[in-house]
C-alpha cells in the first residue's frame, strides 16, 4: 500500500455538502392578520351610547355569548384612600350571569337566605370551614353586621379575592334576604383598580340594544354619583364599551 493510499484511508470522510435550504423553508411564519375595523368604524372617534353598540354587535364575531364591558378611566388619585371610588347598583336587565352568593348570617336568619337564594348560608360553622379550606366558590359574600368580627379569622382569604363584604357595597346589610335577591337579580358592585379605572360587565350580547342601554345609563349615573369630594378636575375622562373579544369603543362624554 502506498503511503498516500494509506494516509487517504486513515483521514475521516468528508461530510455532504450542505445545500441551501430552500426559500420557501426559510420564511419565517406569518402572524395572523389582523382584522381591518376601520370600514366599521373610526377608533379616533367618540360615539354616543347607542352609536357604540350598535357598532359593537357589527364588530361581535365571537361563537359564543360574548359579555359587554364598560370601561371607566377616572381622574382620581389612586394613591389617596379618600379618593377610592366603589360602590354597587342595580341593573335593571340584570347581566345574564347567574352569580353564587355566600351569605353570613345568624342562625335564625339561615333558612329565610336560603329561601332567598343563597347558595352557601351559615355563620361560624361556614367561617371555619373556608378557614380550613381556603375554598371560596362563590363571586359575591354578604354578611350581617354582627356576623363581621367573626370574619376576621377569613378576612386575609375573602379580602385578597375582592370578596371580602363591605357596606361601602352594601354587602354589609342587616337585611340580607333582600341583599340577596337584588343580587340575584343583577346588582353589581364596582370599584376602581391600581391604575384609577373601573371595568364592568353590563349584559350579554344577546341582550337587545334597548337593555344594555338602559343597564349603561344606570351605572353611569352610580359612578358619577361615586366622585370623591376629595377628587378635583376632569373626574370622568374616559368611557368605553367592548365585548369579550373586540376592541373598544370611545363613547362621548355627555
Amino acid at each position: 500500500m502506498t503511503k498516500e493510499k494509506k494516509e487517504a484511508e486513515l483521514k475521516p470522510a468528508k461530510s455532504a455538502k450542505k445545500t441551501k435550504t430552500d426559500k420557501k423553508d426559510r420564511q419565517p411564519a406569518r402572524s395572523p392578520k389582523k382584522s381591518d375595523y376601520s370600514a366599521i368604524y373610526d377608533r379616533l372617534k367618540s360615539y354616543s351610547p347607542e352609536e357604540a353598540l350598535t357598532i359593537l354587535k357589527k364588530l361581535s364575531k365571537a361563537k359564543f355569548d360574548a359579555s359587554v364591558e364598560v370601561h371607566f378611566r377616572l381622574g382620581i388619585d389612586t394613591k389617596k384612600g379618600d379618593q377610592q371610588v366603589r360602590g354597587a347598583v342595580s341593573l335593571p336587565h340584570g347581566t345574564g350571569k347567574t352569580i353564587k352568593v355566600a351569605a353570613f348570617v345568624s342562625s335564625e336568619n339561615e333558612k329565610a337566605a336560603k329561601a332567598a337564594g343563597a347558595d352557601f348560608v351559615g355563620g361560624e360553622e361556614l367561617i371555619n370551614e373556608i378557614k380550613k379550606t381556603e375554598k371560596t366558590d362563590f363571586q359575591v359574600a354578604i354578611a350581617e353586621p354582627a356576623l363581621m368580627k367573626n370574619l376576621a379569622l377569613i378576612a386575609k382569604i375573602l379580602g385578597t379575592r375582592g370578596l371580602m363584604p363591605s357596606p361601602k357595597n352594601d354587602t354589609v346589610t342587616t337585611n340580607p334576604v333582600k341583599t340577596i335577591e337584588e343580587l340575584k337579580k343583577g346588582k353589581i358592585s364596582f370599584k376602581n383598580d391600581d391604575t384609577g379605572n373601573v371595568h364592568t360587565v353590563i349584559g350579554k350580547m344577546s341582550f337587545d340594544d334597548q337593555k344594555l342601554l338602559e343597564n349603561y345609563q344606570a351605572l353611569l349615573e352610580t359612578v358619577k354619583k361615586a366622585k370623591p369630594s376629595s377628587s378635583k378636575g376632569i373626574f370622568l375622562k374616559n368611557i368605553s364599551l367592548s365585548s369579550s373579544m373586540s376592541p373598544g369603543i370611545k363613547v362621548a362624554l355627555s
